[in-house]
């Protein structure tokens, strides 16, 4: 299933826990985050973005919205770019992509 948000909503926060394939979080201690969203299809990126490390031992990540990034609906497909301490960096999750569906609102 995938995370959906109404048209222009900047609530529910997105939260992510990072793992390995195995299931095992990844430690996000002096790394930074980065949320990326693009239309499903496309290949423009329509947020590219700090995000925020909530738990770094425990690999808990969040994005807040910003009503730009929710101001047309459809789908799009997500994911967190991290940024280690030693400069690598390893995209999650990196067997696919978190689905968004941004629905319309009535009003």
């Amino acid at each position: 299933m995938a995370f959906q948000i109404k048209r222009s909503d900047t609530s529910p926060i997105l939260e992510a826990t990072l793992t390995t394939a195995a299931g095992v979080a990844i430690d996000l201690s002096g790394a930074s985050v980065r949320f990326h969203m693009r239309r499903a299809g496309a290949t423009a990126t329509v947020v590219d973005a700090a995000a925020t490390v909530v738990t770094a031992a425990s690999g808990l990540v969040r994005y807040a919205w910003q009503a730009a990034d929710t101001a047309a609906a459809g789908s799009y497909v997500c994911e967190f770019e991290v940024t280690y301490s030693d400069s690598t960096i390893e995209t999650f999750p990196n067997d696919g992509y978190i689905r968004v569906e941004v629905l319309s609102d009535i009003a």
